[in-house]
């Protein structure tokens, strides 16, 4: 394997990370400001992951499935900030 597929495979191993991570946390003592913390970082570094691997598949897969953990770290923030009086 050389360095750009490892690179590409650690783009989509951060969406897999995500997943895991929301379903670990999930419930209703769960700590939103960690969740969202931890889905921004972990899509933003897999963003860089996917254009760093410079492949037009893994940076396709890449951006799309890391843009959407984004997207849903994003809707918490929001969720979280109309739930507080």
């Amino acid at each position: 394997m050389n360095k750009k597929d490892v690179l590409g495979t650690l783009s989509i191993l951060t969406v897999l990370i995500s997943i895991i991570f929301f379903l670990i946390i999930r419930g209703p003592n769960a700590n939103l400001t960690l969740g969202i913390s931890v889905f921004t970082i972990l899509s933003v570094l897999g963003i860089i992951f996917a254009i760093a691997s410079k492949k037009l598949w893994f940076i396709i897969t890449g951006i799309i499935l890391n843009g959407a953990v984004l997207v849903f770290a994003y809707f918490l923030l929001l969720a979280m900030g109309i739930s507080e009086p």
